[in-house]
């Protein structure tokens, strides 16, 4: 089955709150995708964003980010007396900590008018969120430091099984009221996005943070020192998105202990995912084949070397615990190798192809759609990490514009963003997915990130109306055209 599919970040969302929410402006944008024939929503991480406002920095694997919480539906239960004024509704990016600190109280309220029901208390059961839970309330306590900066005994908390202390209880609840509260709200937006035939895939990152629940509560998952530091941290080598690699700063996993574990880990965290999205795309798949690893303390990635993960024996496990039907999109950029494909191929994972890097010198890069060698692949005119189409082709060679033009047969290099996401549509590739940036033809200041800068990243913002109905009847129309469109 041939489909098509949009990138769009739930941050970026309108909202009248200055960031993405789980509310009406979310609910709008689904009768979009909609009418707009795709089938595939593609989001970024929803876990709750650390370092660098990334959700590729999350304080948890499971959790989900309470800035996504949308007041006006805590409104419409009774859990707020009064709806909020907007708040920096028209603002061009997200100011994440302004949101926050804005969002607070009126979180706070709803949770002192909160009673817990049945299905409250069965939510909570679960093991992750009462440790979560406890997580955020000690670095609360401690001043919001890094958990390997606590004080002793909250450093070592989850290796005693204490009680939750009397002092942090009521931030504990605090913080499991709004998982709960994320959790239904989103769970009525995949319901909208699925009653409407738009399944959602979502991003789980190969890595987490230092500064998590992840390693805080699982110490011995991960390579660390006596103080819970890392040894070494994850990055890439030199590459197409920086000569110095890319320093990423993350644990790197004890894959020996996972092993021992039967991988347990791992799979309690897919299905964890699995609950809440329909389709999962790892980040950085190479990772499970070999991964980049780079003594702590190094200012770059040069100084890293190779270093070989269990991939098919993982992948394995996942296959028997969840079902060999298991669907998983590879992110296979990078430094890839003949392992790093045969790994990808043995389980059929679709990986990815991206046109922006399809066009080099020559004109015969390996992500040209005539080359492709399968269907088993997502083709995308760029990703998050990418410049818009626009803005990347406006920075090429003339050479290699003409290039561009005459391959996606287009006559007006304005247009050119929608000749990209023609051609996407008429490769082999069983799916095509395309950035809303893209669609909208927006230049440079719409991007997303930019690998290897610390700042200033994951903040741009969707105008409310600008995915009009013309737009929308000319993505149906291509769909259409070239079969990826069916009732």
């Amino acid at each position: 089955m041939r489909e098509s599919g949009i990138l769009m970040p739930v941050s970026a969302l309108p909202s009248s709150t200055g960031v993405g929410e789980l509310g009406a402006d979310t609910f709008r944008f689904i009768k979009n995708l909609k009418h707009s024939g795709v089938k595939i929503w593609q989001i970024l991480p929803l876990n709750p964003a650390g370092y660098g406002n990334s959700p590729y920095q999350p304080y948890s694997s499971c959790a989900g980010d309470e800035i996504y919480i949308s007041l006006e539906e805590l409104y419409k239960q009774g859990l707020l007396k009064v709806l909020p004024e907007a708040f920096r509704k028209n603002a061009a990016k997200v100011d994440y900590q302004a949101v926050r600190e804005w969002k607070e109280p009126y979180l706070r309220e709803a949770c002192s008018n909160f009673q817990e029901t049945e299905d409250y208390q069965r939510f909570v059961e679960q093991p992750w969120v009462k440790t979560y839970g406890m997580f955020r309330a000690l670095k609360k306590e401690n001043g919001n430091r890094c958990w390997n900066e606590w004080k002793a005994e909250d450093k070592s908390w989850p290796e005693t099984g204490a009680e939750v202390p009397a002092h942090v209880k009521e931030e504990v609840q605090y913080q499991m009221f709004l998982q709960y509260v994320f959790y239904c709200q989103w769970m009525a937006v995949k319901k909208a996005a699925n009653d409407a035939g738009i399944r959602i895939m979502g991003d789980v990152p190969f890595y987490v943070g230092v500064d998590s629940v992840d390693v805080w509560a699982g110490k011995d998952n991960f390579l660390l020192d006596t103080d819970g530091r890392p040894i070494f941290i994850a990055g890439v080598p030199p590459d197409y998105f920086s000569s110095t690699g890319q320093l990423w700063g993350n644990p790197l996993y004890n894959w020996e202990v996972h092993q021992a574990e039967g991988f347990s880990w791992w799979i309690k965290r897919i299905q964890n995912q699995l609950k809440i999205l329909d389709t999962l795309r790892i980040d950085h798949f190479r990772g499970f084949e070999a991964y980049w690893s780079v003594p702590y303390g190094e200012e770059t990635a040069v100084n890293g070397h190779w270093v070989k993960a269990p991939g098919m024996e993982l992948f394995t496990a996942v296959k028997q615990a969840l079902g060999e039907d298991l669907l998983i999109i590879a992110e296979d950029l990078g430094v890839i190798t003949d392992e790093v494909n045969a790994l990808r191929e043995h389980f059929h994972f679709p990986g990815m192809k991206v046109l922006q890097f399809a066009f080099d010198s020559t004109g015969e890069g390996d992500f040209l759609p005539h080359r492709f060698k399968s269907p088993n692949c997502i083709c995308y005119t760029g990703t998050h990490d990418n410049d818009t189409t626009r803005g990347w082709f406006s920075s090429l060679r003339e050479e290699c514009r003409n290039k561009v033009l005459a391959y996606t047969c287009t006559k007006e290099p304005e247009n050119l963003s929608f000749g990209l996401i023609r051609t996407c549509m008429a490769s082999i590739a069983s799916y095509s997915i395309f950035p809303l940036q893209d669609v909208l033809n927006l230049g440079s200041d719409a991007r997303m990130n930019f690998p290897g800068k610390a700042s200033g990243n994951w903040n741009w913002r969707f105008k409310s109306g600008a995915l009009t109905d013309a737009l929308a009847k000319e993505l149906k129309e291509l769909s259409i055209l070239y079969g990826r469109y069916y009732q």
